[in-house]
C-alpha cells in the first residue's frame, strides 16, 4: 500500500533530476563496462521505471519544467552538432564522405520522407520534420561499433565521418522543415509564408552568427580568463537561444545550430576546451532527454506501434538506406562489397530521439495530432537499428570479405630501436601496430623491421586525416622527449580512454617545481624505465621477448619471475583475441594459452646471434644527434 501511495504521489522535481542524472549516467557507465551501446541501456532503464513501473512520470513529476528543460537540453546538443562540422575537414575529407553527405543527405531525406508517409501513415507535415532528423546516423553509437567491428580503413572512415558531418547537417534539415511547417500553418498565403520563413531564418541566421563572432572576438583578444571560456560559452548559448525564440517563436534551435558552425570553423586556439565542454555536455544532456522521453511514453501509446511501425523500420535498414548509400557512390572506384556495407550499417543515436521528441510535441500542440507518433518510432527505430547493427556488423564484414584484426591495435608514438622491437613482438601475436614520428631517421629501425610507420606529428590534422584511429585501442608513447609524451597521451586520453593511454616515466627533475603535473600525461608504463634507461639496456643486450604459458605444462609465473628477476613485463596477448598491457606496479596474470611480451636480456647463444647482425648494420643516431620533433 505504502509503494502504491508513493508512486501514485510521484516523486518530487528534485528527486526526479536525481533519479534521471543517475539513471543516465550510471547506463552510460555500465554500457562502457559491459562494452555495448549506451543507448539500449538508457532506453531499457527509462522504459523500466516509466511505463512498466510507473515510478516515474515526467508530466507528473516535473510538470511544467519538462517542455523547457528538454528544449535547452536540445538546444545545447544542436550547438555541441554545430560545434562538430568543420567546412575545411568535409572539403579535405575524401570523396566518398563528400558524396555521402552532399548527394546523400537530400536524398536520404527524401526518401525518409516517402518512407513516414506511405509505409508509416504520417502526415506530409510530421513525415517531412523527422525525414529531416533522419539523415542522422548517429556518431555517438557508431563508434563503439565500429571499434567492436573491427573494419578495414576505408568503410570504417566513411561511416565515422559520415555520422559525424551528417549529424548538424541532419539536425538542421529537421530545424528548417519545422520552421516552414510552423509558418505555413499560421499563415493564409503562400507568399505570407515564404515571407515569414525567410525572415525567421534570416534573423536566427544573423542572432548565431552574432553570438559566434561575438565569442570569437572575445576569446581571441583574451578578454575572457581561461577559467571563464566555457562558462561564458554556456551562457552565451542560453541567452542566444532565448533572444532569438522570444523574437521569432521557435527560431531558437536554428540559432544555437548556427551559432556552433560559426565556432567550429574560426579556428580558436582554446577550441580543445570547447570540444572538452561539448563532450561532456553531451553526455549528461543526451542522456537525461533520452530517459526523460523514455519514461514518457505511455503504455497505450506503446500498445498503439502496430504493423506498420515495423514495416517502416524494415523499409528504412532494407530500402532507404541502402539506396541512398548505392546512389551517392554511383560513378566512383569504391568495390561494391565497401558499397555494400556501408548501404547496410546506418544506426541511429540519442540525437535522432532526442530532437523527434521535442518537436512532435511541438507539432502536436500546433494542431499536427499524428506527431505523437514521432517519439515512439523514433525509439523503435533506434532500438532496431542499434540492435541489428550491433550482433550483425561482424559477421557481415566477415561474409563481405572485409573483416579486419580482431585485436584491438597498439599505436606506438616514437620510434626507436625499443618501439621497433616491441612492435615486432606484437605483429607476430597478430596484433596491429602502427609507429608514428615526426622524424623519418627516427623511423629507420621501425622501417626495416617492416612495421607501418605514420611520419609526422600523431596529433596534427594530417594523422586525424590519415590514421586509422578506429583500428587502435591503446596508444603508446615512447619518444624521447618527456614533454611530448605527456602532451600527446594527455590529448588523446578522452578518445582512447585514460586507461588506455600509456607512456614512459618522465626523468626526475632536480627540482620538484619543474616536474610534471601529475595531473597529466598517461599511465607509466615500462616497470618506470626513462628512454636513456631502456636504450642504454638495449645496448647491453636486452631484447623484447614472447614466451608462450603452455595449456597443460610449463612454467608457472612464479617460477618464471624467479629465473628472470629482472625482466620486465610489457603486455600479455592473446593471438588474434585480446591484449592486455602491464603498467607499472601491474601483474601479468599467467593466464593459459596467453602469450608473454617481455623486455629483458637475450639467452647467451641468442645475443651472440644478434651481436653479429647489429655489425652489419648502420648505427642507429642517439638522443644527443637525432633530430628533435618538428612542429608540424
Amino acid at each position: 500500500m505504502a509503494v502504491e501511495t508513493a508512486v501514485a504521489e510521484g516523486l518530487s522535481p528534485v528527486m526526479a533530476f536525481a533519479l534521471v542524472g543517475g539513471i543516465g549516467v550510471g547506463a552510460q557507465w555500465l554500457a562502457w563496462r559491459l562494452r555495448m551501446p549506451a543507448i539500449v541501456l538508457m532506453l531499457g532503464a527509462g522504459l523500466v521505471i516509466g511505463p512498466l513501473l510507473g515510478l516515474f512520470d515526467p508530466g507528473r513529476d516535473i510538470g511544467p519544467l519538462m517542455q523547457p528543460m528538454i528544449s535547452i537540453a536540445v538546444a545545447i546538443i544542436l550547438f555541441e552538432g554545430g560545434l562538430t562540422l568543420n567546412f575545411h575537414h568535409l572539403r579535405s575529407a575524401a570523396e566518398g564522405v563528400r558524396r555521402l553527405v552532399v548527394v546523400g543527405a537530400p536524398l536520404g531525406w527524401l526518401l525518409s520522407t516517402l518512407a513516414l508517409r506511405y509505409v508509416a501513415g504520417l502526415s506530409w507535415e510530421a513525415s517531412l520534420v523527422f525525414g529531416g532528423i533522419m539523415i542522422v546516423t548517429g556518431p555517438t553509437v557508431i563508434a563503439p561499433l565500429l571499434r567492436q567491428a573491427r573494419l578495414p580503413r576505408r568503410p570504417a572512415q566513411l561511416l565515422h565521418w559520415e555520422a559525424i558531418v551528417n549529424d548538424p547537417i541532419g539536425a538542421l534539415a529537421a530545424v528548417l522543415a519545422f520552421e516552414m511547417i510552423l509558418v505555413m500553418r499560421a499563415t493564409e498565403t503562400m507568399g505570407d509564408a515564404v515571407l515569414d520563413l525567410v525572415l525567421g531564418i534570416s534573423l536566427a541566421t544573423a542572432l548565431g552568427i552574432a553570438g559566434g563572432w561575438g565569442v570569437v572576438r572575445a576569446f581571441r583578444r583574451e578578454l575572457v580568463p581561461q577559467y571563464m571560456k566555457v562558462p561564458l560559452l554556456f551562457a552565451m548559448v542560453l541567452g542566444v537561444f532565448a533572444l532569438s525564440d522570444g523574437m521569432l517563436h521557435e527560431s531558437g534551435l536554428l540559432a544555437v545550430t548556427v551559432m556552433g558552425l560559426w565556432i567550429a570553423n574560426a579556428e580558436l586556439p582554446s577550441y580543445d576546451e570547447l570540444r572538452r565542454f561539448k563532450e561532456h555536455a553531451t553526455i549528461l544532456l543526451v542522456s537525461g532527454v533520452f530517459v526523460v522521453l523514455a519514461a514518457s511514453l505511455k503504455p497505450e501509446t506503446l500498445m498503439a506501434l502496430d504493423w506498420r511501425t515495423g514495416a517502416f523500420v524494415v523499409v528504412v535498414i532494407l530500402v532507404v538506406r541502402p539506396a541512398t548509400v548505392l546512389v551517392s557512390f554511383l560513378g566512383t572506384k569504391l568495390p561494391m562489397n565497401e558499397r555494400l556495407l556501408v548501404g547496410f550499417t546506418g544506426p541511429r543515436g540519442v540525437v535522432l530521439v532526442a530532437v523527434a521528441g521535442l518537436f512532435a510535441q511541438r507539432l502536436y500542440a500546433d494542431g499536427v495530432e499524428d506527431a505523437a507518433r514521432l517519439t515512439p518510432i523514433a525509439f523503435a527505430l533506434v532500438a532496431a537499428t542499434v540492435i541489428l547493427h550491433g550482433f550483425t556488423m561482424s559477421p557481415m564484414a566477415r561474409a563481405l570479405g572485409l573483416s579486419a584484426a580482431q585485436v584491438p591495435g597498439v599505436l606506438i608514438a616514437g620510434g626507436s630501436r625499443f618501439a621497433a622491437s616491441f612492435g615486432l613482438a606484437l605483429k607476430r601475436l597478430e596484433v596491429p601496430v602502427l609507429v608514428a614520428d615526426s622524424n623519418r631517421t627516427r623511423l629507420r629501425s621501425v622501417r626495416e623491421a617492416g612495421l607501418p610507420i605514420f611520419v609526422g606529428n600523431i596529433l596534427s590534422e594530417a594523422a586525424e586525416h590519415g590514421v586509422e584511429f578506429i583500428s587502435y585501442g591503446r596508444i603508446v608513447a615512447l619518444s624521447d622527449n618527456d614533454a611530448l609524451n605527456t602532451l600527446i597521451t594527455t590529448d588523446l586520453a578522452p578518445e582512447f580512454g585514460h586507461e588506455n593511454v600509456y607512456q614512459l616515466k618522465p626523468a626526475k627533475q632536480e627540482q620538484r617545481r619543474h616536474a610534471m603535473p601529475v595531473t597529466l600525461g598517461g599511465r607509466s608504463y615500462c616497470d618506470g624505465l626513462s628512454y636513456l634507461e631502456i636504450g642504454r639496456r638495449m645496448g647491453e643486450g636486452w631484447e623484447v621477448q614472447v614466451l608462450e604459458w603452455g595449456l597443460d605444462d610449463g612454467p608457472d609465473l612464479e617460477s618464471w619471475r624467479a629465473a628472470n628477476p629482472d625482466a620486465v613485463v610489457l603486455a600479455e596477448v592473446k593471438p588474434g583475441r585480446d591484449i592486455r598491457l602491464i603498467a607499472e606496479e601491474m601483474e601479468p596474470n599467467g593466464t593459459a594459452g596467453w602469450h608473454l611480451v617481455y623486455f629483458a636480456p637475450m639467452a647467451e647463444e641468442a645475443s651472440d646471434a644478434a651481436s653479429e647482425e647489429a655489425s652489419e648494420a648502420p648505427a642507429e643516431p642517439t638522443p644527443a644527434d637525432a633530430v628533435k620533433p618538428s612542429s608540424d
